[in-house]
């Protein structure tokens, strides 16, 4: 099967003057339908790689790849374009517009993509029944606890069909309940939908939920023994994912 990214050789350093090398050598092929966790403590220079992988920061050596396009000869327009079509963002801090309903919220990437507001909203309202928060469609972020608010966040995340999805830290700010159920229903819907998904985190309990986890190092990634996942995290099924069109 064909890569859908890779990175080949990278290499990041930090700082000016004395930078420091946060890794180097780093390289990483992903299939589509593959789950990855990237673990590392804070600093490792986990979301920086994340960064990369969007084409968020160029590499300092090395090439990222995505759909075979070397990121750094591509233009921000082109860039800009790639993310908004390709890639699909979970973070810790939810980033929901607090002004605007569940239904709202999960649209703006079809918004950013110019599909009609009739249509924008029909297929937030089915990613929002995917994730189980169907009834809440029309209630403001405000009202939701953590756990729902970054239910929300991976419906916005997943409701364009993005091949890659891009997870940093997204049980961060959750108890340990929210967490497994986030990442359960995260693994689903990204399985349901056929696309790679790259989790970063500090929690090992957290990676346990993608098929394959690696360590960040300063030279490079580390592949760690999968054991198996908790029950807790991979028991929920894969709902049925909505059809979104472009």
């Amino acid at each position: 099967m064909t890569a859908l990214l890779e990175l080949l050789n990278v290499g990041k350093r930090v700082g000016t003057g004395r930078s420091r090398s946060l890794f180097e050598q780093l390289s990483l092929s992903v299939e589509p339908g593959q789950s990855i966790a990237l673990v590392g403590e804070s600093g490792s220079g986990k979301s920086t790689l994340l960064n990369l992988m969007a084409g968020l920061e160029p590499p300092d050596s090395g090439q990222v790849l995505l759909d075979g396009l070397d990121l750094a000869t591509l233009g921000d327009d082109a860039l800009a374009r790639l993310r908004r079509t390709r890639i699909g963002f979970v973070f810790q801090a939810f980033h929901l517009l607090p002004q605007l309903t569940l239904a709202q919220n999960v649209a703006l990437p079809l918004q950013l993509l110019a599909v009609g507001r009739q249509q924008a909203q029909a297929q937030a309202r089915a990613m929002l029944e995917a994730v189980g928060l169907a009834d809440r469609a029309d209630d403001s972020v405000q009202l939701l606890s953590g756990g729902e608010a970054q239910r929300v966040a991976v419906a916005r995340a997943l409701v364009h069909r993005p091949a890659l999805v891009l997870a940093d830290e997204p049980t961060g700010n959750l108890d340990t309940d929210a967490a497994d159920s986030v990442l359960a229903l995260l693994r689903a819907q990204v399985r349901a939908q056929g696309a790679a998904c790259i989790l970063v985190t500090h929690s090992s309990r957290a990676a346990q939920s993608a098929d394959l986890r690696y360590r960040l190092t300063p030279n490079g990634l580390l592949a760690e023994p999968q054991t198996q996942a908790q029950t807790a995290i991979a028991s929920v099924p894969a709902a049925a994912s909505p059809r979104v069109s472009h």
